[in-house]
């Protein structure tokens, strides 16, 4: 019988280097690139603590934040997202790895530790929670001058796509080639896909992975996103998962559906055996809109993030839930029974999925374990109640996670006075920026 070691140098044969990533607070991969000898051997793999809390424009927040010696942690790979890259031309791996501290724990600044101790929390109560993610996403022509707007490709018809296509199933927008590249590197990767849908913005869409291990389905989503960047680079179109890069249309959500089974039995503790809803259903939304307005900022993390929780057409900024309503911020899919589930809305394209996962999980669990009542649900065209509207803005959503108990007690200080003062340095580099509208109205009329 081959030894582990030997297996891993065959299935990486060929392979000069591998890429080994963690994501950071933002979800943005960040790493180091090894030699294959280097990885088949062990060779110990450290980076910068503060690399964890880096700022989406670059840059750190204090060193208070990371340790004042800006010391190490380690890379861990997880050998489960071991994969060979199919967009290299040269045999090239990549794999997510676990940031961790020098002594073995998971670091607390680890978005991806994080989830993992929530996970944890609910096995040691005898629970699986079990997730889908819907991420939406625009596909651009080439674009290098920020001063100007994002286009759609020229399609096939020699047209830019102009209007909303929802659902659409032409190919004149030109992009199968693409898409049939990215479904190709999927398979590579082990990505399962769902559905796939021409979403109601100008040239974006929608993929929707299949549920499953919220670790497993988080890793999914941020090699997705990798993956989506990368493939369009080899098709001279460029991919945007901003919350909102197109005025006048819809965002881009990454909507998180949610279950929790019994690990023994796999049983859906949303439902009893008769298919009617349960009191751990209840508290899950309970908990989750008790906690939704603290966490907000976790599920809408830049500026950006809130010109779409903004214009809410179908991206509602609130905590009110709702059986197939897509105007409530905790939807019920119709579903059978078993798969009876909350889909959380708030989340854009832009969070960073770990630690999404991990907040909606959180507030979910926190609410099962407190017994949390919920609101009544609301049906139709409905007034939100102002207990259950979310931060709008940046800035309240900052100060809400800054002054919120919960949230210190479901992540920990250091990862929220962390997270943060590096989300603070983000919205004063936007506000050291003077935009277009203001130089367009403001200059001639005040």
């Amino acid at each position: 019988m081959l030894k582990p070691q030997q297996l891993l140098a065959d299935r990486l044969a060929g392979v000069e280097e591998v890429e080994c990533i963690t994501p950071d607070l933002n979800g943005v991969p960040r790493g180091k690139v090894m030699t294959l000898r280097g990885f088949l051997e062990g060779q110990r793999l450290q980076l910068a603590r503060g690399v964890l809390l880096q700022c989406i424009m670059g840059g750190y927040p204090p060193t208070r934040f990371y340790g004042g010696d800006d010391g190490d942690l380690l890379l861990v790979p997880d050998l489960r997202q071991l994969h060979l890259i199919p967009w290299c031309e040269r045999p090239r791996a990549l794999a997510v790895c676990d940031a961790e501290e020098l002594k073995g724990e998971g670091s607390p600044l680890s978005t991806r530790a994080l989830l993992k101790r929530i996970v944890a929390a609910y096995a040691r109560q005898g629970w699986q929670p079990v997730v889908a993610t819907e991420l939406e996403f625009f596909v651009f022509a080439p674009h290098g001058d920020p001063q100007m707007p994002f286009q759609p490709p020229v399609g096939l018809d020699g047209r830019r796509e102009a209007g909303f296509s929802a659902f659409s199933m032409s190919s004149s927008n030109g992009l199968r080639p693409f898409f049939d590249d990215v479904y190709r590197c999927m398979a590579a990767l082990g990505l399962p896909r769902d559905t796939f849908m021409h979403e109601m913005g100008i040239s974006q869409f929608e993929i929707n992975l299949l549920h499953g291990d919220p670790l497993q389905l988080a890793d999914q989503t941020f090699l997705f996103k990798h993956l989506l960047r990368e493939v369009a680079l080899r098709h001279g179109l460029t991919v945007v998962c901003m919350a909102k890069p197109l005025a006048g249309v819809p965002g881009s959500s990454m909507h998180v559906h949610q279950s929790v089974v019994e690990q023994e039995s796999g049983r859906n503790l949303f439902s009893d055996g008769d298919g009617e809803p349960t009191p751990a259903f209840r508290h899950f939304i309970g908990g989750q809109q008790r906690a939704l307005a603290d966490l907000t900022l976790l599920f809408a993390p830049h500026v950006n993030s809130f010109q779409r929780l903004y214009h809410p057409y179908a991206s509602p900024n609130n905590a009110c839930w709702s059986y197939d309503n897509r105007a409530a911020g905790l939807r019920i899919p119709a579903s059978p029974a078993v798969a009876r589930r909350v889909e959380n809305r708030l989340p854009g394209a832009d969070a960073n999925p770990y630690l999404a996962i991990a907040a909606s999980l959180a507030a979910g669990l926190f609410g099962m374990l407190q017994q949390v009542e919920p609101s009544a649900p609301l049906q139709g065209e409905f007034q939100v109640p102002e207990s259950l509207i979310l931060p709008s803005s940046m800035p309240v959503a900052l100060a809400r996670l800054e002054h919120s108990r919960l949230a210190r007690e479901l992540f920990g200080e250091e990862f929220i006075e962390g997270y943060i003062a590096s989300k603070r340095l983000e919205l004063m580099d936007f506000l050291d920026e003077i935009s277009p509208w203001e130089r367009r109205i403001l200059a001639g009329q005040v």
